[in-house]
C-alpha cells in the first residue's frame, strides 16, 4: 500500500492529466480514479471534494509554471531579458504537442463563477505572475504601469494561442513587449 504523500501526488498528477485534457467538469472522479490506480475512498479520505483536488491540481500547475520561468529565465542576466524569457517560455510551452491553454483561464472559464475556492486558487495565480513581472520592472527601472501591460500580453498569448492552435501568439507578444520595453527606456 503506498503512503498518503505517494497517492495524493499520484491522484493530482492524474488529475491533472485528465482536466487539462478533458475538461474538469467531463471528468468524473471515477476516471481520476481509474488514472490514479487509487480507490474513491482513498481519494475521498485525501480530499473532501472535488473542487479541494482541482485546488491541489492548480497549485500542482502553479508550481510547474514557476519552475518553467525559472528554467527559462536562469541564462539571462538582465532584467529585461528575465522579461523576455517569459515569451521564449511560452513559445516553447506552446509548441508542445499537448497544449491546451492555460490551465488556470480554463478552470475558471468552467467553474470560477460557481466556486470560490477555484476561483481564488485562479486569481492567487495570476497575482503571483503580475507580482513577478512588477518586481522585474522594477529592476529596470520602468513606470510600473508597464508591468501590468507586460503580463497582459503573456496572458493574452496563451488564450490566443490556444485557441489559434498555433505557437505564432508567443512571437508576436515577445515582439510587443520588446516595443513596450523600448519605450519604457527612453
Amino acid at each position: 500500500m503506498i503512503d498518503d504523500a505517494s497517492a495524493r501526488e499520484r491522484v493530482v498528477r492524474a488529475a491533472d492529466e485528465l482536466f487539462y485534457t478533458r475538461g474538469v467538469q467531463a471528468v468524473g472522479m471515477d476516471a481520476v480514479r481509474t488514472a490514479a490506480g487509487v480507490s474513491l475512498k482513498r481519494i475521498y479520505s485525501l480530499f473532501a471534494s472535488k473542487d479541494e483536488l482541482i485546488v491541489a491540481v492548480l497549485r500542482h500547475r502553479t508550481e510547474i509554471w514557476d519552475a518553467g520561468l525559472a528554467s527559462a529565465s536562469e541564462r539571462a542576466t538582465t532584467a529585461r531579458e528575465r522579461i523576455l524569457a517569459i515569451f521564449d517560455f511560452l513559445d516553447a510551452w506552446f509548441r508542445e504537442p499537448d497544449f491546451r491553454g492555460c490551465a488556470f483561464i480554463n478552470t475558471h472559464g468552467e467553474l470560477g463563477a460557481s466556486s470560490s475556492a477555484v476561483a481564488d486558487a485562479v486569481r492567487e495565480q495570476k497575482a503571483s505572475f503580475q507580482a513577478y513581472v512588477a518586481r522585474l520592472v522594477d529592476e529596470l527601472p520602468a513606470p510600473p504601469e508597464l508591468a501590468p501591460q507586460l503580463a497582459i500580453l503573456a496572458e493574452g498569448a496563451q488564450t490566443t494561442a490556444a485557441i489559434a492552435g498555433t505557437p505564432d501568439a508567443a512571437r508576436q507578444a515577445r515582439a510587443a513587449a520588446e516595443t513596450l520595453l523600448d519605450a519604457a527606456a527612453r
